[in-house]
């Protein structure tokens, strides 16, 4: 039985799954998904047989992972931006601002979530038996095994994460803003650049501390979040809330962290000004009274304060201006 690429899945499955292919080019395809969350782009090119590289662009909540190629994949995942939660064997891991994730991809199909309700990386995927013959006659004399690199950051399946590191920064940086002209070209040249990086990578030395959350723990913290963002003019101590959802303080904070990206005060206080921007452009009739204390905030002076150490100008002067882009950095 002849083995089919990635690439030609994409052509067979698009369509027949929750992913559209919306261009399919000879060397990008570019797939859209959407739900009532929002949506994602996905716009990947074939560098070589059986190596891919994927720009991803999401602004949704989760969706469900339709997608599982028969044989084991080595992906690596940047996180440019945002925050990503992937669903491993009872438990959830995520990689946030500057992580780099690689794995087989063996979990791939299932529920992914945006716990900040975006994310934007790239995604570089070897399929190994069509990888390696490429690389052996791109270079003869390049000493890369992918299955020796799968072995090494993947055993038992599980994910490794690598947090953020000065080399990976510098190489993933220069594949955000690449010239169109000569896109194909850099591809290749980061890619090797990137296999060797990750061959000669002391592994212990970066193995993230904690990536792991169990699922009990993590379905508690997105219902403490519901809970603290649904209406937010009620205040509760982080006490009443670990009693109430029956978890550790310490280990309600530390999962919250990880699956958000920020403290649990932190946090909702950013949450807080972004609802009184929405506020004060979605209804310019509430004073800014009202939108002070629909935010949980009983002093106008204090939320005036708090409005523009996010902002950087005052609730009013941000309505005038109607939120243009330049207010908000």
């Amino acid at each position: 039985m002849n083995k089919i690429t990635v690439w030609e899945q994409l052509d067979k499955e698009c369509g027949k799954t929750n992913v559209d292919l919306i261009v399919s080019a000879e060397e990008c395809k570019v797939m859209k998904i959407a739900n009532e969350t929002g949506e994602g782009i996905m716009s990947m090119y074939e560098i070589f047989p059986g190596i891919y590289l994927m720009y991803n662009d999401f602004h949704m909540e989760s969706y469900a992972s339709e997608f599982q190629h028969a044989d084991t994949l080595l992906a690596i995942d940047h996180c440019r931006e945002g925050r990503i939660e992937m669903e491993g064997d009872n438990s959830y891991y995520y990689l946030e601002q500057g992580d780099l994730l690689i794995d087989t991809r063996v979990h791939h199909k299932g529920a992914v979530h945006f716990p900040l309700s975006h994310y934007h990386g790239i995604t570089i995927a070897f399929q190994p038996e069509f990888a390696e013959k490429a690389l052996r006659e791109l270079m003869p004399s390049l000493e890369i095994d992918l299955t020796e690199l799968v072995n090494k950051f993947c055993k038992n399946d599980q994910p490794y994460v690598v947090r953020t590191d000065p080399s990976i920064e510098n190489l993933f940086s220069q594949l955000y803003r690449i010239p169109k002209k000569s896109r194909k070209d850099y591809f290749r040249i980061k890619i090797l650049e990137l296999l060797v990086y990750l061959r000669d990578l002391d592994f212990e030395g970066h193995r993230a501390d904690k990536v792991y959350f169990y699922k009990n723990q993590v379905e508690k913290i997105r219902a403490i979040h519901e809970l603290i963002t649904k209406d937010l003019t009620k205040n509760y101590t982080q006490e009443q809330l670990a009693k109430q959802f029956s978890i550790g303080i310490t280990q309600m904070k530390q999962c919250f962290r990880s699956v958000y990206g920020q403290s649990m005060y932190s946090y909702l206080k950013t949450y807080r000004m972004n609802k009184a921007a929405e506020l004060l452009i979605m209804n310019e009739k509430l004073k800014v009274m009202e939108i002070a204390n629909a935010c949980g905030y009983e002093s106008v002076a204090k939320f005036g304060q708090a409005f523009k150490t996010q902002f950087g100008i005052p609730p009013l002067e941000y309505r005038k201006c109607n939120g243009r882009k330049e207010i908000n950095g």
